[in-house]
């Protein structure tokens, strides 16, 4: 495997990242008294009739306004690291909306607040998650 396919080890962007999912996991939860699932939360969203729907629509802002923070502190580029077959990724975010409909939630919802709350049903979400994203990247990686 050429070593411009391989994802460079950022330990402090990595534990920076994490500790900021962590309170916003936090913060969520104490003003709302809501877990800070993402899929839960964009479609809690819509439609906008919803008491709680300002909150939502500001959190996913955010999401998408986060980027855009990066590249003004930092003036360099957001580096994209997706593939960008469309095709190919129109299919997966398919796959992943089934996913977080039949397993009840996503991947911050189940293994950041899940597993933070000790729920059982988190953590074999959880590790229904893994096993499959190890999969994928091993087929996509040796048998592709």
């Amino acid at each position: 495997m050429p070593l411009d396919t391989i994802t460079p080890f950022t330990p402090f962007a990595s534990l920076a990242g994490g500790i900021l999912i962590g309170l916003s996991a936090v913060f969520v939860m104490l003003l709302f008294g809501r877990i800070a699932g993402i899929s839960g939360i964009t479609t809690g969203a819509l439609p906008a009739g919803r008491d709680d729907w300002i909150w939502r629509l500001a959190f996913i802002l955010g999401l998408v306004a986060a980027p855009l923070l990066v590249v003004a502190v930092t003036g360099g580029p957001v580096t994209q690291t997706v593939p960008s077959n469309l095709v190919a990724m129109g299919i997966a975010g398919l796959l992943v909306g089934f996913g977080t409909i039949t397993g009840s939630g996503c991947t911050s919802g189940h293994g950041v607040c899940g597993l933070a709350r000790l729920s059982g049903r988190s953590l074999v979400a959880v590790l229904i998650f893994m096993a499959f994203a190890a999969g994928t990247v091993f087929v996509l990686r040796h048998l592709v």
